[in-house]
């Protein structure tokens, strides 16, 4: 049975802290969003899986579980085109959405708390999707030469490697319905489910959630802790190996490094542009108000 020794942050002691950094100065920062996920999941499947997997990699490999991020990118581009066909003409999104620029610079001051505390490894665990992982991947490769503590970040698929079926994430399906079934069993109500056949969208649940299976949830979150874990004793390796130390210490050094690098290749970030098949929403769509960006 995996030990239950605490892992987040903001439940732990000083002193728990200290020794949880000294034995393993690894942190992970899980992401993710509130938005409709069918009927059966909670808003929070996003991130409660993120938290919830990095939590297992850091009890099995040691490490601390920074408090979780509900703030995300929506809203904008080719996600206001995907919420208008799956979400729907809906009253109220509840969504948690930010803009890709302050969503980032908030990334930002995250590596800066990171660095400055001493951490060899930081890992962003994203369980929200479209193009915003990819972008975190660009603003890392940023940031790292201007930050001693190694960083990574991916989406919670990429570590899902033999997956459900060998697919590693979806939307509300089989696969996220099974990892936050057998994660936050609270957060999912199989009975909420509509009767097959019936008119949709159903807040963009996945057309396949009904084939969910907890116990497959529970391997591919055992899967996905091992997989970071293992990436998080390679990037302490590489912290080791080039001698590196704590360069991004303060509010100014992170206004700073966003003025002079991240913001002159900003335009270049996918979530930035239009991207994705779904067409843009009609002109009387609860989604339009957003969708454009600033050129």
């Amino acid at each position: 049975m995996m030990s239950r020794r605490e892992v987040r942050w903001e439940r732990m002691f000083p002193d728990e802290l200290e020794a949880a950094f000294t034995a393993c100065p690894v942190v992970y920062f899980p992401q993710g969003l509130c938005e409709p996920h069918g009927p059966h999941c909670a808003l929070g499947l996003d991130a409660l899986k993120a938290h919830a997997v990095a939590c297992l990699a850091a009890r099995a490999s040691g490490g601390v579980v920074a408090p979780p991020d509900y703030w995300h990118i929506h809203e904008v581009s080719g996600y206001a085109g995907w919420a208008a066909k799956n979400i729907g003409e809906v009253p109220r999104s509840w969504l948690t959405s930010l803009p890709p620029w302050r969503h980032f610079q908030n990334v930002c001051y995250h590596i800066r708390t990171a660095d400055a505390l001493g951490f060899h490894a930081a890992i962003f665990l994203t369980g929200h999707y479209g193009p915003n992982w990819e972008d975190l991947k660009t603003l890392l490769s940023l940031v790292q030469p201007h930050a001693g503590v190694r960083l990574y970040g991916l989406p919670d698929f990429e570590a899902n490697t033999s997956g459900f079926d060998g697919r590693g994430g979806d939307h509300a399906g089989k696969v996220e319905t099974s990892l936050l079934w057998a994660l936050e069993p609270d957060c999912v109500d199989i009975s909420r489910l509509p009767p097959p056949g019936a008119p949709g969208p159903h807040f963009a649940m996945g057309l396949d959630a009904r084939l969910a299976d907890r116990r497959i949830g529970e391997r591919m979150a055992a899967e996905e802790a091992a997989w970071l874990g293992a990436k998080s004793q390679q990037m302490r390796a590489e912290y080791a190996a080039i001698g590196a130390s704590p360069t991004l210490r303060t509010f100014a050094d992170v206004e700073t490094l966003w003025e002079t690098v991240i913001a002159l290749h900003l335009p270049e970030f996918l979530t930035m542009k239009v991207w994705g098949d779904d067409p843009p929403p009609g002109p009387d769509s609860v989604w339009r108000a957003n969708q454009a960006l600033p050129v």
